[in-house]
C-alpha cells in the first residue's frame, strides 16, 4: 500500500469519482462530451494530484501538486454547479456530491 492510500483525502477524491461517473451518465450525450468530460478530467485529477505529491521528495514539490489538487477541487465544484442551473441534477445530488 503506498502513503497516499491511507490519506482521508484521497480516499474522498476517489469516492467523488464514482460519484461523478454516476452523475454523467445521466447527462444527456451533448452535455457528456462537454461539460462532462471537462467534470470528469477535473474530478480524476484530484486523487492523481494527491498521490503525486505524496510521491514526491520535497515539501515544495509536493506543495506544488497538492495545490494542484486543490484548484480542480475548485474547477469540480464549479462544473457541478453549471450542471445544476441547467436543470440536470436536484439540489439534493448536488449537495451530496
Amino acid at each position: 500500500m503506498f502513503n497516499f492510500q491511507n490519506l482521508r483525502v484521497w480516499q474522498k477524491s476517489v469516492s467523488l469519482i464514482a460519484e461523478l461517473d454516476f452523475l454523467l451518465n445521466d447527462l444527456p450525450r451533448k452535455e457528456q462530451y462537454s461539460s462532462g468530460e471537462q467534470l470528469r478530467r477535473a474530478g480524476l485529477s484530484i486523487s492523481c494530484n494527491i498521490a503525486e505529491g505524496s510521491g514526491r521528495r520535497s515539501k515544495k514539490e509536493a506543495a506544488y501538486f497538492y495545490n494542484v489538487a486543490k484548484g480542480s477541487v475548485y474547477e469540480t465544484v464549479s462544473l457541478v454547479e453549471v450542471i445544476k442551473n441547467k436543470g440536470y441534477i436536484n439540489i439534493t445530488e448536488y449537495t451530496r456530491i
